[in-house]
């Protein structure tokens, strides 16, 4: 009987010692989710903190990007995306194409490297009309000037082209005109340059792109080769107008860079139909007037500067009329 009460002493004894060392080592398993969730809450801000840093560039880089594309800003690079841009004004009053030239929005492109001043000043300002011949009274002495340079540029270009054209006795059918894309050089008549309904140059053709490209092709400028035709309905063997006016600037582009040499990365062609005519009656003379191909040295200078060069041409070609 005695070894009983020892046995439950040692029982009761053993239980009692499970249970402080129970009381000295609490479960803590709790602190695992608790790490979890501090982890959590880490990863969290610095998401949100990397969310609050934005790239100042790249920023206006989609600005611009995403402005370019409802026709708000005019770009100033060579546009590799398919579709066309409609701007505001012409859906909301849903005129779609505008046939009036000082409507007409040409895409353009431009030589150099990306300049963000350039960039953040073309983000807030509205589409220049090329044929603007009014100077803004918000312009800058500095775009002024540098306007002024650039114009200088272009007549110079002007000027070679006539020189050439003079010495090959080809000065007819060839027009020159500034606006605030550049200097247009404007092939009139397409039976000058091409046989009917055909994309091939003639000989006479031949002679005047001669005379132009050893000029581009020195230039810093890029150039646009934008071919138009009247309205008349297009014969076989193109179904319609764009077809045969991408075709005759394509050929012009051709002879410019196979021929003339012209650097292929900065020149580019265009057809444009019968949607941008310049005279919009039926005479032998308007249908002439618009069938064309415009060679356009496209200016290098951002929009604010180049949109001054119109009213500045018309100052210079008034001083030297008067």
């Amino acid at each position: 009987m005695s070894a009983n009460p020892r046995g439950r002493g040692r029982g009761r004894g053993g239980r009692k010692q499970g249970g402080h060392d129970e009381a000295e080592h609490p479960d803590e398993r709790w602190m695992a989710s608790y790490m979890d969730m501090i982890t959590v809450l880490m990863c969290m801000f610095l998401v949100l903190f990397a969310m609050s840093t934005v790239d100042q560039q790249k920023y206006i880089q989609l600005k611009n990007s995403l402005a370019t594309g409802f026709g708000e800003v005019r770009s100033q690079k060579v546009d590799t995306a398919s579709g066309t841009v409609v701007t505001k004004d012409q859906v909301e009053d849903g005129s779609g194409y505008s046939v009036d030239k000082s409507q007409a929005d040409h895409s353009s492109a431009s030589s150099g490297e990306e300049n963000s001043n350039a960039e953040a000043g073309a983000a807030t300002t509205a589409t220049a009309d090329p044929t603007n011949t009014a100077v803004p009274t918000t312009a800058t002495k500095a775009d002024v000037a540098a306007a002024k340079r650039e114009l200088d540029d272009l007549r110079a270009i002007e000027s070679a082209i006539k020189a050439n054209l003079a010495k090959s006795g080809q000065t007819s059918n060839v027009q020159f005109t500034v606006d605030a894309r550049g200097l247009t050089v404007r092939l009139v008549g397409s039976e000058t340059y091409f046989t009917t309904n055909s994309a091939d140059l003639s000989d006479q053709a031949k002679r005047i792109m001669d005379a132009i490209a050893p000029v581009l092709r020195t230039s810093s400028h890029d150039v646009s080769v934008e071919g138009h035709a009247d309205q008349r309905n297009s014969t076989a063997p193109y179904a319609t107008n764009w077809e045969l006016s991408a075709a005759r600037a394509t050929g012009v582009l051709r002879d410019l860079v196979e021929r003339g040499g012209m650097p292929a990365d900065h020149i580019q062609s265009v057809g444009f139909g019968s949607s941008r005519p310049l005279a919009k009656g039926g005479t032998d003379a308007d249908l002439t007037l618009n069938r064309r191909v415009d060679i356009v040295v496209l200016s290098n200078q951002d929009q604010d500067v180049s949109a001054l060069m119109p009213a500045l041409a018309k100052a210079q070609d008034g001083a030297r009329q008067g």
